[in-house]
């Protein structure tokens, strides 16, 4: 007897997002109060935390100690918008990077699981 064997490639599946903007407001920390609480009270912690889940290097926050305008949490906001197709300005990321440091973070934590993206691996079967 002759088996046959069904080999499919993983396909992924994804889940389409048509908004341009952003999820949420730069001030909408009641959304998630703990977190909001965590980042306002240690916001290098929750700022090296978020740039981990985002795929980047934990300790990346950690540089923005050194300026007046945090490079780390505008680049963080330029990426994120690029990633996901948000509109916006570099002026703006600067503004809010500089001036709502901690609610900048907790808004591009919320995107982040906002706009979570789950992969479905397909596996071989044998027929």
């Amino acid at each position: 007897m002759t088996s046959k064997m069904v080999i499919r490639q993983p396909q992924p599946v994804m889940e389409a997002r048509e908004s341009d903007e952003w999820g949420s407001g730069i001030c909408d920390c009641c959304d998630n109060v703990p977190e909001c609480c965590f980042a306002f009270w240690c916001c290098p912690c929750f700022a090296c935390k978020t740039t981990k889940k985002y795929g980047q290097c934990l300790c990346l926050p950690l540089l923005d100690i050194f300026g007046c305008i945090p490079p780390i949490t505008m680049a963080m906001r330029v990426s994120m918008r690029q990633r996901y197709g948000i509109k916006g300005t570099m002026c703006r990321d600067c503004v809010f990077a500089t001036c709502c440091t901690s609610c900048s973070w907790c808004q591009m934590a919320r995107e982040m699981r906002r706009r979570n993206i789950k992969v479905v691996l397909v596996s071989a079967k044998n027929t």
